[in-house]
């Protein structure tokens, strides 16, 4: 049975990274290659289905994950992300740190994507860290969880506007729906979990290399308006991007040009360069300094990279050995509520490939007949299609590595960590939608 291959592998990896201490590179290659024979891949096509993992997930992340790296680093060796820190406790104070990062990471997480968001605030959260003396879940967890609902269940970000795509449903009406269920949802969890006793019981360190540990005084650190220039820099370029490509329709070189420095990779290498300047011959560091700092991040991301690789081979693994159409083909014709099944089958499909984007474009094709007599708003659909996918992210998801990685977890502590509030906030998703769907047909009576 697919699932229970699903299950096993999942199990074995966790054996081979806590029991024996695997590296967690070599064990996610190792139960890839060891999936990939048992589901009847051809041996001469296993190489080469690990490739295509590896190199479509590091493809879509190294540029984003390697930049912002950089930019978060020669911000924190200039005192720019210092000043930032700074300055949001000034304004919400010690104990309002969590409400500064929630608030934070929802501004920028409603049209960037979870990674070069998470990227682009973790220095911030670092630094506040530091600063503070809070531990790093404390600070850094509100900001996951807040910049995960965001990415999870609101256009424009690829899964939702993919699935509004398939089920004809306005991208405009979907994200104002989905704001009155990811807001509250999403501040609930993030200010919740970190106060659980099983979080709370977790101290780890921030990983060495991504953050400056000097300590600047006042007039060593940039000036407020630098230091939040360059942190916006990237959201803008990306933001104006889509909501250029929301509020316009046709082709023209313009819109081709906004496009291209509104993609992640671009907005954060024009980042990078105008971090080198300001932070660098602009208040008199040279770029030798700046350089230094560039080189300390990537040194510090290679083995994060390789780990998030490896993650997308095991789930390209998953794909190719046919788990999405095993799981496809037993629920169609399901008779339940088109809503609940469009959210479940998503579920399952995120549990067994790890894939978000996997889980939504078969979830809806799955459903989309159910829609045409369901009664149902198509708006809906997309929010209950996108709540499942966020649910259960393991071991086969990449995201979880980069989680596990920055915030220097083990598999079991992140697994009760991202695992928990991943699922819970699917179920609290499920139940907004079903709420605002209610409300839709009372007030349309």
């Amino acid at each position: 049975m697919p699932l229970l291959v699903v299950g096993i592998s999942v199990l074995v990896l966790l054996l081979l990274m806590t029991k024996l201490k695997l590296n967690g590179f070599a064990a996610l290659l190792l139960v890839a290659v060891g999936v990939g024979l048992v589901r009847g891949i051809p041996l001469e096509k296993i190489p080469d289905v690990l490739s295509e993992g590896i190199g479509g997930q590091v493809g879509d992340t190294m540029l984003t994950i390697g930049l912002g790296a950089m930019v978060g680093r020669v911000m924190g060796d200039s005192g720019a992300a210092q000043r930032i820190a700074g300055k949001l406790l000034n304004a919400f104070g010690p104990r309002g740190v969590q409400v500064a990062m929630v608030v934070t990471s929802m501004l920028i997480g409603v049209t960037m994507f979870y990674e070069v968001a998470f990227i682009i605030i973790v220095p911030i959260a670092f630094t506040l860290v530091r600063v503070t003396g809070a531990k790093l879940l404390w600070v850094g967890l509100p900001m996951s969880i807040a910049l995960s609902t965001m990415h999870s269940f609101l256009p424009p970000h690829p899964g939702p506007t993919a699935v509004a795509a398939t089920f004809h449903a306005s991208v405009g009406l979907t994200l104002f729906y989905g704001l009155f269920i990811a807001v509250p949802v999403g501040a609930l969890i993030a200010l919740v979990w970190p106060r659980l006793p099983f979080i709370r019981a977790m101290n780890p360190s921030i990983p060495p290399g991504l953050v400056s540990e000097r300590v600047f005084e006042d007039e060593e650190m940039p000036g407020l308006g630098w230091s939040l220039g360059v942190a916006l820099f990237p959201v803008v370029l990306i933001a104006g991007a889509a909501v250029t490509d929301m509020a316009t329709s046709g082709s023209s070189p313009f819109l081709h040009f906004v496009a291209f420095i509104g993609s992640a990779p671009i907005a954060l290498l024009l980042t990078l360069l105008l971090a080198v300047w300001a932070f660098g011959p602009r208040i008199g560091r040279s770029l030798a300094e700046v350089s230094a700092s560039c080189n300390s991040a990537a040194q510090a991301m290679a083995m994060i990279l390789l780990v998030i690789g490896a993650g997308g081979a095991f789930k390209n693994v998953l794909v190719e050995g046919g788990i999405s159409d095993y799981i496809k083909d037993q629920t169609h014709g399901w008779s339940i509520s088109p809503i609940v099944l469009a959210w479940l089958i998503a579920v399952i499909l995120r549990v067994a490939l790890g894939s978000a984007t996997v889980a939504v474009v078969t979830a809806s094709g799955v459903v989309l007949p159910l829609l045409a007599g369901g009664g149902v708003h198509p708006e809906m659909m997309v929010l209950a299609v996108c709540c499942g996918s966020i649910a259960f992210s393991h071991v086969n998801d990449p995201g979880f590595w980069l989680f596990k990685e920055y915030f220097d977890l083990s598999v079991v502590e992140a697994i009760k960590v991202r695992t928990t509030y991943t699922t819970v906030l699917a179920v609290l998703g499920l139940g907004g939608v079903l709420a605002v769907e209610w409300a839709l047909d009372v007030l349309s009576l």
